[in-house]
């Protein structure tokens, strides 16, 4: 494998770190909305990406990936290498000509236990993908297949939409969307999470039984000076 002052933007890099299994899994039972919430709703990877699959919620740590627009090379180098459980993330630079990946390289990564692909790119092979529970999340379908050429990048910090991911972090998805959560702050925002999640649980229980206080409407009306009668 390269190292990291050989062939910048053609290269195979290693993971220095991690998030754990267990830790993943638990944040597989907690809506992403809660998680970015409890990220002050600063973070996200864009409305374009969206689930292309039958929206099964995904939780795994990022095994990124940067390619050329339209080239899916480095993606299927990616597939063979990551662990189980990995999410691979790829950007793409979010161009819709072609796709980077459809139904025989969703079944490959299901069938190595991947955790999930997130595309900022396309997509092919809508209905299968969308018929399957294995995650994938894209900006958009195409029927125009990919190129394999290169260039591209493993294990290299990534970013979509602002939205920035190192190799590691943790990568949450469900309907909602995709987040990605870092590595250091996995444990805060974890327990951010689960106490706004059950807060949340608190409130539908109220509504179903007749009990839900709306009093901080008016409340926040007249804070801000809004005359009621």
């Amino acid at each position: 494998m390269a190292t990291e002052e050989q062939m910048i933007g053609f290269r195979i890099l290693k993971r220095a770190r991690k998030v754990d299994a267990d830790m993943a899994a638990a944040f597989r039972e907690l809506p992403v909305a809660n998680v970015s919430d409890s990220m002050f709703r600063l973070s996200a990877g864009g409305a374009r990406l969206r689930p292309m699959h039958d929206g099964s919620p995904m939780s795994g740590p990022a095994f990124t990936v940067k390619s050329r627009p339209g080239d899916n090379l480095m993606l299927h180098k990616a597939l063979d290498i990551a662990d189980p459980g990995d999410v691979i993330v790829v950007d793409a630079g979010g161009d819709l000509t072609n796709a980077i990946m459809g139904e025989i390289m969703s079944g490959y990564a299901a069938s190595r236990g991947l955790g999930g692909v997130v595309i900022n790119g396309a997509i092919r092979d809508a209905g299968a993908l969308r018929r399957a529970s294995f995650p994938v999340y894209a900006a958009g379908v195409t029927h125009r297949g990919p190129y394999k050429d290169g260039p591209g990048e493993i294990n290299v910090p990534v970013a979509i939409d602002g939205m920035v991911i190192e190799p590691g972090d943790l990568i949450v998805g469900d309907e909602d969307g995709v987040l990605c959560v870092p590595y250091d702050a996995v444990q805060t925002i974890y327990d951010a999470t689960s106490k706004k999640h059950q807060v949340e649980l608190g409130q539908l229980d109220q509504i179903a039984r007749g009990t839900f206080d709306r009093a901080w409407v008016d409340a926040r009306l007249r804070q801000l000076g809004v005359e009621l009668d």
